[in-house]
Formats: C-alpha cells, structure tokens, sequence
C-alpha cells in the first residue's frame, strides 16, 4: 500500500461525501467515522473521554457497502441518543460482524462549535473496494 491511512470529503449537491482508506475494509470504515465527526467538527478537538462499543452484522451475503451504510448510521444514531462526538474509532469486520469502539466526549457547543447535523448516510456514491494502489476506500454521502 502507497497510500497512508486517511480520510476526505468529496462534494455531492446539498450533501457531503466522506471517505476513508486504509489497509483494510476496517482501517478505511474506522477513517469514514473520522471524517463523518468532520463534517461536524474538527476531530482532534474531540476528547476521548468515554468508550462507546457498537457491533453490528449483516446477514444478506455479507455486503461491505452496507455494513458500511450500518455503521455511519450506528455513529451517528449515537451521537445524537448521548449528545456526543467522536473523535477515535476501532474497527473490527470479521465475516461481516462489526465490532467497533468510539470514544468520544459529550458535545461542548463553545468548544466543538458543531457546523451541522448529519441526518444518515445514504447509498448515494456508496463504495467499498480495493484501489489501484492496494488500499481499501470506504465512501458515502452523507443526508446533512
């Protein structure tokens, strides 16, 4: 692999896309979280403060695409039932079981001054692949 572990936006209408790479489908999901807190706030001012675990399974032929569509869902279901934001994630995807742990902190408005609120992610320019360069990309748009 050339490329280092990472994450992007991209531009998509109203909405923004969020991408993650990494060594591996979990490494690439792992990097997507960080760029969804992006979306809200810089993540490097999220303290990892408390431990939230999520695990999650598909069981129609394993799709990464939509264990990916499950899990920015799943961060984000959490962000807004504790009223928090994640700044740190660790992913496991074994037979299409996820198993993840955020950290993160709860929301500090003067501190974190969030931008927006992500509403979901969507299966628009839904991606989960291999890239030329041996990485794995984990993308989506994200309903802002």
């Amino acid at each position: 692999m050339t490329r280092a572990p990472g994450w992007e936006h991209f531009e998509h209408m109203a909405d923004i896309g969020v991408r993650g790479y990494g060594r591996t489908p979990a490494e690439a999901f792992a990097q997507a979280a960080i760029a969804l807190t992006a979306v809200v706030t810089d993540p490097a001012k999220v303290r990892p403060e408390e431990k939230v675990e999520i695990e999650l399974e598909r069981d129609d032929d394993g799709d990464l695409e939509l264990l990916l569509v499950d899990f920015l869902d799943a961060v984000i279901y959490e962000m807004a039932v504790r009223k928090m934001l994640f700044g740190r994630f660790e992913v496991t995807i074994d037979d299409y079981r996820l198993k993840a742990v955020l950290w993160g902190e709860p929301v500090d408005r003067e501190r974190h001054q969030p931008a927006v609120e992500v509403k979901g992610a969507t299966y628009t320019e839904l991606k989960v692949a291999r890239t030329d360069d041996g990485c794995w990309l984990a993308q989506c748009v994200l309903d802002v």
